[in-house]
């Protein structure tokens, strides 16, 4: 084979500079098949540079005042934004989101998460109690941890990198983030803007490389006490594994599967559309995503028909149009492990309604190789089938009936997941009493992804470990001390 013309060639961010590495994996554009990128293959090298650059700027960036640090953090923001369409293009064709999706959501959210953590910094207050019959009194403080190993996910690449890197940084601590392998071309984008931004050398550390190896080198680092992880439950029980012996701090938000809760009092003109979307948007790639829909049977029927009309208007296109609702899907692995979901529900006895295999998939001639996929919707499988089951993570949901309150709550805790769920009712009284029974960290009442960054983020059962968000976060990336003074 010829050796692709005109690559993007990235490098290891260590220290302030960029540093080049001794190998390199192949990043593929999802749109073509094609290569497109070189990544660094990191390891255990790369990871011990990375941790002595930010050991060396720990102390001073640690000593900022949390006023200086919101400073830099701003001017990031503000780098970022006046970049927003060079970024934004960049995503798109990186992941294979639509070029609107990394517009209007992953690179605004980026620039947030450094604005939201450079104010939430300016405003925490610590705890203060008396013991007058002791003479005493007693204080907290919140000191950073040191060195944060922040890994995150193909998905929504830098939205949710600077999600972490974020708070980190804000608290005083110095990172060092490995974002995947299959979508490292923003977080690269971004190194270029820290010096500018006034980020001194070594705060940020970003070594690019595959998780069995640069991954598990950081996990495993003696001197990381902290880790943040999004990803695969399965990965976070090796990071588990490997961080144990140094009784590491760890936050884990894992994988779902996501019901949603339609009953017959639902406004279903708000409901379709967006279910449509919280169940194909980014093409079904993010973790919050609705993959089990359950309706009410007296209005099953309406609800699936125009459930599937909606979503055969949900255009799949190349992510560079503008015009597109989905685009393509990270990688040819990943495809094929869809599809494979969607051929195991055929065997199974499942009816496809619309989507793979029903419906024509119509692309350019120069995109044939590209990893593209239809929203497929699936109906009569049972509760143990492995799509109701298991995070397939792609453009594939399940309908099903119910008929019962208490038998739609059984159905929808039962999968080992508990990150996300939606509920559709005009019933305010059934809200509450279906909220506070589901087993979910966060749920969507007549309404999906509606986001407050103050409010606790995280999952229950096999979605994860821990919380984030403004608060919550801060105390992740810090560590409570109380201080007894005798006067």
């Amino acid at each position: 084979m010829a050796e692709p013309q005109n690559l993007l060639v990235l490098q290891n961010f260590i220290g302030g500079r960029f540093v080049p590495c001794d190998s390199y994996i192949d990043s593929f554009d999802p749109s073509t098949g094609d290569v497109y990128c070189r990544v660094p293959d990191s390891g255990s090298a790369e990871v011990e540079a990375a941790v002595s650059a930010a050991k060396d700027a720990f102390p001073k960036w640690s000593s900022k005042s949390p006023l200086e640090r919101s400073h830099i953090m701003n001017k990031l923001a503000d780098l970022i934004e006046q970049r927003l369409e060079e970024f934004a293009q960049a995503e798109s064709r990186d992941q294979g989101k639509t070029i609107t999706f990394a517009r209007t959501v992953d690179i605004p959210r980026s620039v947030y998460n450094f604005r939201f953590f450079a104010s939430s910094i300016l405003h925490h207050t610590t705890e203060c109690t008396q013991m007058d019959q002791m003479g005493c009194l007693n204080y907290t403080l919140r000191t950073p941890v040191g060195i944060a190993g922040l890994i995150s996910p193909w998905n929504l690449p830098l939205y949710l990198l600077t999600w972490k890197i974020a708070p980190a940084i804000a608290s005083g601590n110095t990172v060092i983030a490995k974002p995947s392998e299959m979508t490292s071309v923003t977080a690269w984008m971004m190194c270029k803007l820290m010096d500018e931004a006034g980020v001194p050398p070594g705060v940020v550390n970003i070594v690019f490389g595959v998780g069995p190896k640069a991954g598990d080198a950081l996990v495993a680092h003696p001197d990381v006490p902290l880790i943040s992880f999004t990803g695969s439950t399965a990965t976070a029980q090796r990071i588990i594994e490997r961080s144990a012996p140094y009784c590491k701090k760890l936050s884990l938000e894992l994988g779902g599967k996501n019901p949603a809760i339609v009953f017959q009092d639902a406004n279903l003109e708000e409901c379709i559309p967006t279910t449509v979307r919280s169940s194909f948007a980014n093409q079904g790639e993010i973790c919050l995503c609705t993959s089990r829909i359950y309706v009410q049977r007296m209005i099953y029927e309406e609800f699936l028909k125009k459930f599937v009309d909606a979503a055969r208007k949900w255009k799949v296109g190349l992510p560079c149009d503008p015009s597109a609702s989905m685009g393509v899907l990270i990688s040819k692995e990943h495809l094929q492990k869809v599809r494979n979901y969607v051929k195991k529900a055929l065997q199974e006895g499942a009816q496809i309604l619309c989507g793979e295999g029903v419906d024509t998939l119509e692309i350019p001639s120069k995109n044939r190789k590209g990893y593209f996929m239809l929203p497929t919707v699936i109906t009569g499988v049972k509760e143990d089938s492995c799509c109701m089951q298991e995070e397939v993570f792609g453009p594939l949901v399940c309908v099903v009936p119910f008929d019962t309150e208490e038998e739609v709550i059984e159905k929808a805790n039962g999968v080992k997941y508990g990150l996300a769920a939606t509920v559709w009712s005009r019933d305010v009284g059934r809200i509450h009493r279906v909220a506070k029974k589901l087993q979910s960290g966060l749920v969507w009442a007549n309404c999906w992804l509606i986001r407050d960054l103050n409010l606790p983020f995280g999952g229950m059962k096999a979605s994860g470990i821990g919380r984030e968000g403004g608060k919550d976060s801060y105390e992740f990336f810090t560590e409570v001390k109380t201080v007894t003074i005798k006067h």
